[in-house]
């Protein structure tokens, strides 16, 4: 009974020695990788979107297996944005493939400055050394998609109702619209005239000290005010403003406007000649009633009559 049980045993050692070195003679069929190259090669490191609304990806497929695979693509993207990438690909035996996905068509002004959100990658396994895969094999991989900073404002200069004139004021009423994507206020600003006799106040200055929120306008008036001597004259105003957030950043984000103030001649003033200020119409007036009409009529006749009498 002993010598039995040794050989049951014994067998039962063998096959499981043979069944081990059968399994360690199987090559592993799941020894292919789906990566990505991530800036500075670090995965907590995002993609940053450019002001365009596009970034490129680059991602691979290492297959160390010793036969050719066949795997397809599918893309999350993040921001409502558009894809361009490979749908399948053939990696051969012992190959490490690289690709390129483009994202595009992203509105990087509908998102505030630095928001970020995830794009997945997956890859599935289509076939194996041109057999079709029976039991589903797939990976995937994320990255972080980051939207740009955007410093951008717009100047609008309400055009004036009418012309002016000489020796007179008008006020333009000048609007700042924060079109970028972060609070923003007005760094510098410029104003410019053709008009040597026109004088530009600082009323704008307030706009620099104004913030501006996404998508929010700071409002100002400008006082243009015309010199007597003023001659008639179509004037261009222009004005210039610069980002502050873009200033503090070492880059120069500028808008500009522009407008045309008439100047016609001044007022006249009562008592003087409209094509001759310098030359007053005098006016002579009595404190006397005037004649009455009897009176003309009789002054009238007496002249007839001594008329009458000369001639005779």
């Amino acid at each position: 009974m002993t010598n039995k049980y040794q050989s049951i045993i014994l067998i039962v050692v063998l096959l499981s020695s043979l069944s081990a070195g059968f399994t360690q003679a199987q090559p592993e069929l799941g020894n292919w990788e789906l990566g990505i190259e991530y800036p500075g090669d670090d995965s907590n490191n995002s993609f940053s979107i450019s002001k365009m609304g596009q970034v490129s990806i680059t991602f691979f497929v290492d297959n160390s297996q010793f036969v050719d695979i066949e795997v397809e693509f599918e893309y999350e993207i993040p921001f409502e944005g558009e894809s361009s990438g490979p749908e399948s690909e053939m990696i051969s035996s012992g190959e490490n493939k690289s690709f390129t996905l483009v994202v595009s068509n992203i509105d990087v002004y509908e998102y505030a400055a630095e928001s970020i959100d995830i794009l997945k990658i997956t890859a599935n396994l289509v076939s194996r050394a041109g057999i079709t895969v029976i039991i589903p094999e797939n990976q995937e991989k994320s990255a972080d998609l980051k939207i740009p900073t955007i410093y951008s404002l717009e100047v609008d200069i309400l055009d004036p109702i009418g012309p002016m004139n000489a020796g007179t004021d008008l006020i333009l009423r000048v609007n700042v619209v924060n079109i970028g994507n972060v609070k923003d206020r007005v760094g510098d600003l410029e104003t410019s005239d053709n008009c040597p006799l026109l004088t530009l106040d600082n009323g704008l200055d307030s706009l620099m000290t104004t913030e501006i929120n996404l998508g929010g306008t700071a409002e100002a008036n400008l006082k243009i005010t015309a010199s007597e001597s003023h001659p008639e004259k179509n004037c261009r105003i222009e004005i210039t403003v610069y980002s502050n957030g873009a200033m503090n950043a070492g880059s120069s984000e500028i808008t500009e406007d522009e407008t045309t103030v008439t100047v016609e001649p001044p007022l006249s003033k009562p008592g003087t000649n409209p094509e001759d200020p310098e030359d007053p119409i005098e006016v002579v007036s009595s404190n006397l009633p005037a004649p009455g009409l009897l009176i003309v009529i009789i002054g009238i006749f007496g002249a007839l009559i001594a008329t009458k009498e000369e001639v005779n």
